[in-house]
């Protein structure tokens, strides 16, 4: 079998080389890029004659996996797999796997991060103190007794769930499907969205962009949000409506948000809504990037392909 890493994965060369070594002992060709181009020409270019390919977050769409008849799986390494054409892939019988729960841990922490940093107005504080101003308007929330309202009860939101329990927040949820253990540890799942939004103090958005949730933070669902009340969204741009959170902001319907993804992947247009409003904490989609996971979704893309090449797909996403 041929096949290519289409761009890098930002772990050693060594990590490297001693997968390169595993596949070329199984018999097969491993052709490694170690840049990213995500021209479809260049997609197609890289693609060209592989039975498999290793992708992390550049899309691939149908014009690219048309080029490639002889393309039979598609590795992902990460977690969301909506800019790869899935339904295509289905229809030209390609396997596609993810990377799952590789970014849980990191995710979740800086998801917390967000909110330590809003409620205690870090950024601000270190103004202030360069500017060489005192606390004035700088009093800040504590979160232990805050009631924390977790959209999404996949292995993130359960991690964020963790960590937020050992701050003494109370936990309610909503999500596709209840988990029996998490209700065991005290988390209430509310019946709608939007009496998660109204009873929350913080509102923190875990689930994957699809069909069913693109747009499911919008303007209604958002006013029914606390004026003190705080939103996070470390998930996927297009489940938000930009500007009606952005509109929620500076109008003072909410008091703060803390967004690390957006329509589009960073650098984001000046003209964004998000880029001017108010009381924000924005990040060029970070959440997932830390050293520890980009050495676990190594392993596990990996893992992927060599259970691939033995017959079996894990991870299937088709």
């Amino acid at each position: 079998m041929k096949i290519a890493l289409v761009e890098p994965l930002a772990v050693k060369a060594e990590t490297m080389e001693k997968f390169e070594k595993k596949i070329r002992e199984m018999g097969h060709e491993l052709i490694i890029y170690s840049d990213r181009d995500p021209s479809p020409e260049a997609l197609k270019q890289r693609s060209a004659g592989m039975d498999a390919i290793l992708i992390a977050n550049t899309p691939y769409r149908a014009d690219v996996i048309d080029a490639c008849p002889q393309l039979k799986y598609i590795d992902v390494a990460f977690t969301g797999v909506d800019h790869i054409d899935i339904d295509h892939c289905k229809e030209k019988g390609i396997a596609v796997s993810n990377a799952s729960g590789y970014s849980d841990i990191c995710v979740a922490e800086l998801a917390f991060g967000m909110m330590l940093n809003l409620s205690r107005y870090m950024l601000p504080c270190d103004d202030a103190v360069r500017a060489g101003k005192d606390k004035t308007g700088l009093v800040g929330t504590e979160l232990f007794g805050k009631v924390l309202g977790v959209i999404g009860t996949g292995k993130i939101g359960t991690r964020v769930i963790e960590i937020a329990q050992a701050f003494g927040m109370n936990v309610i949820a909503f999500s596709r499907t209840m988990k029996p253990e998490l209700q065991q540890r005290g988390v209430v799942y509310c019946d709608s969205l939007e009496d998660l939004m109204a009873r929350s103090d913080i509102v923190t958005l875990h689930t994957p962009n699809n069909a069913q949730t693109k747009g499911l933070i919008h303007k209604g669902v958002i006013q029914k949000m606390k004026p003190s009340a705080v939103f996070i969204n470390t998930a996927r741009g297009p489940i938000v409506d930009s500007k009606a959170l952005a509109d929620a902001l500076n109008e003072g319907k909410i008091a703060a948000a803390g967004i690390d993804v957006f329509e589009m992947e960073p650098p984001i247009p000046a003209e964004h809504p998000l880029l001017n409003a108010k009381n924000t904490l924005l990040a060029p989609h970070v959440a997932f990037a830390t050293k520890e996971a980009m050495e676990r979704r190594a392993e596990i893309v990996f893992e992927n392909m060599y259970q691939w090449l033995n017959g079996n797909v894990i991870n299937k996403i088709c």
